[in-house]
């Protein structure tokens, strides 16, 4: 039976994420409690052996993310009744998510297509800032949020709206006709993440990254789009090295928006 968790049921899910290698990132989890539908499914004993979350934005576009079962309890068909339900749940909406290869199989299975490829980078930052963006503040959260739908065509304001409060530091370029891109970066279990970035260049997002990234003490990660290979031996140049990658795929239609403006999400989880 799958069952709506709710925040009481963090801890179960840190402690299963623990158990398949994962670190224990609770305040990503915690956020992801708030603006997704966490679903779960629990043995007899109680214990959560299962979780995916959807996160909706809006009726035309959502995520799909934190696909876990217990290792004791693999290969029974929970993953893919969890994602099922996910999918039936997200209501016709284009569907979004980012794969390991050992994920992959069973989401193609699903009706899933790829359409590109995150690549992890991690590090200590050895550049310098550059200067080319500002503090943001209350005031430009209006603006903001509508860049973001643009990029991303669809209304991501549940994200938009706590983005003060979740990341440690906001920034944004402004062009003559406004705010022209942001980006943020948030602690996350071992490391800062950077993200989202979106700008209207790659000099641009350059610019942003390089400001967030001088002002994390410890190692920085950044997921960068593929759509942006230029960015890569840039962040390799600053002691990011290429750590993993996953594989970006959709269900029910191309994704919509910008994507030219798309550099780095907020976090794979969320899209």
């Amino acid at each position: 039976m799958i069952d709506r968790l709710t925040v009481d049921d963090l801890d179960a899910c840190l402690a299963l994420a623990q158990e398949r290698d994962w670190p224990p990132e609770r305040h990503k989890w915690a956020l992801l409690f708030e603006v997704g539908t966490v679903y779960g499914v629990r043995d007899g004993a109680g214990r959560v052996i299962g979780t995916t979350i959807l996160t909706r934005y809006g009726a035309s576009l959502a995520a799909i993310s934190m696909v876990l079962v217990a290792r004791d309890h693999e290969r029974r068909g929970i993953g893919g009744a969890l994602m099922s339900h996910a999918i039936g749940e997200a209501g016709g909406a284009t569907i979004v998510l980012n794969a390991t290869e050992y994920g992959r199989p069973l989401y193609e299975r699903l009706g899933f297509v790829t359409v590109g490829r995150t690549f992890t980078h991690i590090g200590h930052f050895t550049g310098v800032a550059e200067h080319a963006s500002r503090p943001a503040g209350p005031g430009d959260l209006a603006a903001i949020h509508r860049l973001d739908t643009e990029v991303n065509g669809a209304d991501r304001g549940i994200l938009v709206d706590r983005l003060p409060g979740f990341a440690a530091e906001v920034r944004a370029v402004e062009g003559q006709g406004g705010i022209t891109g942001y980006g943020a970066v948030w602690q996350n279990h071992d490391n800062g993440v950077i993200g989202p970035v979106v700008a209207e260049t790659p000099r641009d997002a350059r610019g942003l990254i390089a400001d967030l990234a001088a002002g994390v003490e410890g190692p920085v990660r950044l997921d960068l789009d593929d759509r942006h290979p230029e960015l890569f031996r840039w962040a390799v140049e600053r002691g990011l090295d290429l750590a993993t990658s996953t594989v970006v795929m959709a269900h029910g239609g191309p994704l919509p928006g910008d994507r030219r403006r798309w550099f780095v999400p907020m976090m794979q989880a969320l899209g």
